[in-house]
């Protein structure tokens, strides 16, 4: 499947790139990329067919924003054909108690900020990077309704929230008329499944593309990392690395290499071709540092795992999950019990 193969942004019309290139490493993040070679991934990006960028205030505390828009947000002939996506949240003055957060002051004058260093006159996709336990949901959605009114952002979407969050902010605008959430931007990967207890069934029943950040686990699943080696290859990423220093963490990454031997390809390719498979997922957002390291993860779209595969990393990966999770998949055979609905197999009934 070649990058330029679009999909549509959940309840859209928005066309997006089968991956999202990230611009968390774009700037000195202390495992990233400076500007020229981070102006040559994105040209190569690209030019193999990607359109969609992803970045924040936060990287960098800006630079991420800045390096794009020196790149592309100043060349109107490459912007316009690009979807450009960022965030707001992340507070860049301190101790200012309306710098960052989700309230309408905030949301506005982060807003003209990044579309300062974007170089642009408008966001593609605008993201709340994490929920704010201060602003009403109203406020914020009202605000951030009034800015895609404007013209200065064109479609919204919320990252890292609970899902009963999300869902109030969706029906909040959805009552008023305002215009709703297209997007849901959340860790997941085959070292993080638990967003498929709420997260993902959510993101579906409410229309919303899914974004995977961190499909790799901070380059845990790309085959640099495992029994043999756990050592961080910067400070930056030490402690993405220690967190899964555990059994668990290494069967999974043991068993992603074992699959990537038996199908000639690599570790980075597979968890990324597992994670494209899963529902509800639009486009995962992948960051390199490399042009190498970029070609490997596009490589994922040309690899599709055999069932027993996927049965395997199913099964190692397999997560634990807040109640009612695993009571309902039991409690569904009790209605459904030896049947088979929407292509769902249920066992037998537990209550006969």
């Amino acid at each position: 499947m070649p990058l330029d193969h679009y999909m549509t942004m959940g309840n859209s019309g928005l066309c997006v790139s089968a991956f999202c290139l990230g611009g968390m490493t774009f700037g000195d993040a202390g495992f990233g990329t400076d500007a020229a070679a981070s102006r040559r991934i994105m040209d190569h990006f690209i030019e193999r067919g990607g359109n969609f960028i992803d970045t924040a205030n936060q990287y960098g505390r800006g630079s991420s924003e800045e390096i794009i828009g020196e790149h592309l947000g100043s060349n109107p002939a490459k912007r316009d054909r690009l979807v450009i996506a960022t965030k707001y949240s992340k507070n860049l003055h301190d101790k200012d108690p309306n710098g960052g957060g989700a309230g309408r002051k905030s949301i506005t004058a982060a807003c003209e900020a990044s579309l300062r260093r974007l170089r642009t006159d408008y966001i593609d996709l605008y993201w709340q990077h994490y929920e704010d336990p201060f602003a009403p949901l109203e406020e914020t959605m009202r605000a951030l309704d009034d800015l895609v009114r404007s013209g200065k952002v064109r479609f919204l979407g919320f990252s890292d929230a609970f899902a009963w969050k999300v869902v109030k902010a969706q029906l909040t605008s959805l009552r008023h008329g305002w215009n709703p959430l297209i997007a849901l931007q959340i860790e997941y990967s085959l070292l993080e499944r638990t967003v498929e207890g709420e997260l993902i069934p959510m993101a579906l029943d409410m229309g919303l593309g899914v974004t995977p950040w961190s499909p790799l686990r901070g380059g845990m699943l790309s085959g640099k990392y495992g029994r043999d080696n756990m050592k961080a290859e910067s400070t930056g990423r030490a402690g993405w690395i220690a967190r899964d220093a555990n059994e668990r963490a290494l069967c999974i990454v043991d068993s992603v290499r074992l699959v990537a031997r038996k199908c000639g390809s690599t570790p980075a390719r597979v968890a990324l071709a597992w994670l494209r498979a899963q529902p509800g997922v639009t486009a995962p957002i992948i960051g390199a540092r490399t042009i190498a390291q970029l070609d490997d993860n596009l490589g994922a779209l040309d690899l599709v795992l055999a069932p027993d595969d996927m049965a395997e990393l199913n099964r190692v990966s397999n997560p634990t999950l807040n109640f009612p999770a695993d009571f309902l998949r039991v409690a569904g055979a009790a209605s459904y019990g030896g049947m088979t609905v929407n292509g769902r197999n249920f066992g037998p009934d537990p209550v006969p």
